[in-house]
């Protein structure tokens, strides 16, 4: 039984119900002053508490997504895959054996299979629970990935597709982009009008480092984030699936955490994500409880990744940005001033651009990145570019 599934958490519940009714059941006749007796109401109490105490764990953990799998609770390090030559991954899924990217069964998916896109793949489209593995960080990580119709359309099979990558916030686990953010769902509706030419959309969380929030930075003699997402995952994704080669047609897009990670990346590596979509992001690292001390105190390596500083210090990248808000969220001040600071730079550099949408109000909940969801993907599909390198799949 999964982690992260709804009928776990009932299981468990009904098994703290259990205990609860059997400790009244029993402290009358464990009334007496006797160890066995005083052994026996301690065990109900220690027992009753533990049972409450996994309730809550589990419905928190499915709330948040600190942990997706057995796996990632009870083993996070030894979760990285043996690496291998890679292959292509040329009829539709990931390739198996020694492998870069390899099936999985973590992460939920199973549990809101009802909510997808419901068909044949070469009409619909297909989601598949993957892990990933890299080798410049050595870091794994399960995540999901929506092969468009196309992907499975004999028509197509010497193409290559553009790539989104979405990043979910934080706390928080892929499986919030598809039963909280409804994403493929919504990517399936875009395309299918028209709005998204077919895409290959990739769905992660922003740590590879939980319960640590690791905001995509390299962290020093810590876990690699920034060439995790920027080299690793591209990498692997390409050695599997047909996909593009060229950076224009990769981008990156995510809410809250996973946001500000879009921005950091298109403005950092735009050698690997030329277009960014951020939904209610911030513009620097903070330090705060999920973070820690990123840095490790050294205030030039944290200036790096502040992009208002980067603005003015750094060289300009070759990226399109959209930035979303609303008038009434906490960060609607500093997103203004990103994009005043932005504004003299785009115009004396035309290959930097910065887009904005804003709603009247809203909130940091996923009701309104809900409604933010097909304007920034709509924008995200403009900003890819149609894969140059279509050529025969070996």
């Amino acid at each position: 039984m999964e982690l992260t599934s709804s009928v776990l958490v009932y299981a468990v519940a009904a098994l703290a119900a259990l205990t609860l009714l059997a400790t009244l059941w029993l402290w009358p006749r464990l009334a007496r002053q006797r160890p066995l007796s005083l052994l026996g109401r301690l065990g109900l109490l220690a027992l009753t508490q533990l049972t409450v105490l996994a309730v809550c764990g589990l419905t928190v953990n499915n709330a948040y997504g600190f942990y997706t799998s057995w796996r990632d609770l009870l083993a996070p390090d030894t979760s990285t895959l043996a690496l291998g030559p890679a292959q292509s991954g040329g009829k539709g899924g990931p390739p198996t054996g020694d492998a870069l990217v390899q099936p999985s069964d973590d992460g939920g998916l199973s549990g809101v299979a009802d909510d997808l896109p419901q068909g044949k793949p070469e009409e619909v489209g297909r989601v598949d629970s993957i892990r990933v593995s890299g080798k410049a960080t050595g870091l794994s990580d399960q995540m999901f990935i929506y092969l468009p119709p196309e992907y499975f359309n004999p028509k197509y099979s010497r193409e290559r597709f553009p790539v989104l990558l979405t990043l979910a916030g934080f706390p928080g686990g892929p499986v919030s982009l598809l039963n909280e953010l409804h994403t493929p769902q919504t990517v399936w509706d875009l395309q299918r009008t028209g709005k998204m030419a077919p895409t290959v959309v990739v769905m992660a969380r922003p740590t590879v480092a939980a319960p640590r929030d690791t905001e995509c930075v390299d962290v020093p003699g810590g876990p690699q984030s920034e060439t995790w997402f920027a080299k690793d995952l591209p990498a692997a994704l390409r050695s599997a699936y047909r996909v593009s080669r060229s950076p224009g047609s990769w981008g990156v897009f995510g809410y809250s955490t996973g946001g500000s990670c879009a921005l950091r990346l298109a403005m950092r590596d735009p050698g690997s994500y030329a277009s960014a979509a951020a939904l209610h992001a911030d513009y620097q690292v903070a330090a705060d409880w999920g973070t820690g001390d990123l840095f490790s105190g050294n205030q030039q390596l944290a200036q790096g990744y502040d992009l208002n500083w980067r603005l003015h210090n750094a060289p300009v990248p070759h990226a399109a940005l959209l930035v979303v808000s609303t008038r009434t969220e906490d960060d609607y001040a500093a997103t203004r001033q990103f994009l005043a600071t932005a504004a003299p730079v785009s115009t004396a550099h035309p290959e930097f651009t910065v887009d904005s949408l804003f709603l009247p109000d809203g909130g940091h909940t996923f009701d309104t990145w809900r409604r933010e969801l097909p304007a920034a993907l709509e924008w995200s599909g403009n900003h890819l570019a149609a894969a140059p390198d279509r050529e025969p799949i070996g």
